[in-house]
């Protein structure tokens, strides 16, 4: 055991060791100064994500002094190996599809191809590269924001004009996070689907599930006090979706359906079903196939002023990995899960209910699916309407893929594409690159992990036999 594990092992067994009463009370404690300061620490959240190479550089100046008295450089190394060796071949491939994207961006331009073909090669290329550089640099503003706007806008608040000119240069941040908080919870479903043995594939489904349940309670309840109307709501959301996605697990268990087939006819359902509905006895306005606005009790409140929009779904979404990870790796239900999706039939031998487990698993994921649409329908549109539909829940495969079926991997995923996302919006209406080129460089991103012997055969990575933590497949159509 090393020095590092000692010490946290002692930490943890000096907790455990307080009354039931003291470790409840600290919890609440932290729990209440995060919610009182909330505010700020979302803006320094906003701050050090859109000044991410300048909290790498302090990070690593801290561990260097923490390296001093524990063995040295030795000691730095190891610790850095340890925690970026899964990171290698995901940033790899977030490196490769960025660079194949770019091509496409430089030789798919009609007036760069037309300049290559009337001979002038060299002033194609670099309209080439200039539309690259132009399309690149608003996409990462767009995600992430102007780091010399930040360090301006600090500069600016500490000058004694409040905090607004902050607001404004971390709008790149604060969009790139709100588009994630779907994807969280969507990611969240699948891998938990994945862990059982199960392919959720009707996320997108229960999503649409989960949103209408949380606005219609949204707007059904004029008078109810806030932190009753919020909680009512997005509870319904949940259950909501819970029970549709457990609809796939009683058939599993019940009938041996395969789930894929019985989740996306339950999205063709569901699809069809909210457009009865909003079309017809939820509609506001006729002709608008969209209900009416949720009063103001279930909105999910926001951190900051305009132009910032994140909001306290974001929160909700960590909580929720964090759950998620509880569940799995620390309670009997998530070990007979992820035992289960290994092998049902060991699990059946040992004593596991395994139907039930189907059942179950397919509950929670349909509950965390719920969720993403939960946190859209109170957080950002306030209403649901037709077409409603953004493809979070068939995102979420890859998600859940790409952060190997482990809660912290799916919201750095879910994080990384919120980016990409929220990016794509400024790339299309600054440099007029199409947002599908995004989507082309999240799918080879997908490729990459999916594949990662082409990775580490195109930068010549050492394939790890040790490399643990992956990711958790449903199995075959006979199972």
């Amino acid at each position: 055991m090393t020095e590092q594990q000692g010490l946290e092992n002692s930490f943890k067994n000096r907790i455990a060791a307080w009354p039931l009463w003291a470790r409840l009370t600290s919890l609440a404690a932290l729990v209440g100064i995060a919610v009182l300061s909330s505010k700020w620490l979302i803006l320094f959240l906003l701050i050090a994500l859109g000044l991410w190479p300048i909290m790498v550089l302090l990070g690593l100046g801290v561990l260097v002094l923490m390296s001093k008295s524990r063995g040295g450089w030795p000691w730095m190394k190891d610790w850095l190996k340890a925690r970026l060796r899964q990171l290698a071949v995901p940033a790899l491939s977030v490196l490769a599809a960025l660079v194949i994207g770019g091509l496409l961006i430089m030789f798919t331009d009609q007036v760069v191809y037309q300049t290559i073909g009337e001979g002038q090669i060299g002033k194609g290329i670099g309209m080439g590269f200039a539309n690259l550089g132009r399309a690149y640099v608003a996409l990462y503003q767009g995600a992430l924001g102007s780091p010399i706007r930040i360090v301006s806008a600090i500069f600016q608040a500490i000058g004694g004009e409040g905090i607004k000119p902050i607001l404004g240069a971390v709008r790149g941040p604060s969009d790139s996070l709100v588009q994630s908080v779907p994807y969280i919870f969507a990611g969240l479903a699948v891998a938990l689907g994945f862990r059982a043995g199960l392919f959720n594939i009707g996320a997108e489904g229960q999503i649409g599930v989960g949103w209408l349940a949380a606005v219609i309670i949204g707007f059904s309840f004029p008078g109810l006090p806030g932190f009753i109307h919020l909680p009512l709501a997005v509870l319904a959301g949940a259950l909501a979706a819970g029970l549709w996605g457990s609809l796939a697990g009683i058939l599993k268990a019940k009938t041996g359906a395969h789930e894929v087939i019985t989740t996306i006819m339950l999205n063709y359902i569901s699809f069809r079903l909210s457009e009865w509905v909003l079309c017809g006895p939820l509609e506001d306005v006729q002709g608008t196939c969209r209900t009416k606005e949720i009063l103001s009790s279930a909105y999910l409140p926001k951190f900051l002023e305009h132009p910032v929009t994140m909001h306290w779904g974001f929160m909700v979404a960590v909580a929720a990995a964090a759950a998620t990870g509880w569940l799995l790796f620390k309670t009997t239900w998530g070990y007979e899960m992820r035992t289960v999706g290994t092998n049902p039939d060991a699990a059946r031998y040992g004593g596991m209910n395994v139907a039930k487990t189907y059942v179950l698993a397919m509950l929670l994921s349909g509950a965390l699916a719920g969720l993403a649409g939960v946190s859209q329908g109170l957080g950002i549109t306030h209403n649901i309407a037709l077409g409603f539909s953004a493809g979070y829940g068939f995102d979420a495969i890859a998600l859940a893929l790409l952060g190997k079926s482990n809660p912290v991997g799916v919201v750095g995923a879910s994080i990384l594409f919120g980016a990409l996302r929220a990016g794509a919006a400024r790339m299309q209406s600054l440099a007029g690159i199409p947002t599908e080129i995004v989507q082309i460089v999240q799918s080879l991103v997908i490729v990459f992990i999916a594949a990662p012997a082409i990775i580490r055969g195109i930068y010549r990575l050492k394939d790890d036999d040790s490399e643990s933590g992956q990711t958790v497949f449903s199995r075959g159509w006979g199972s």
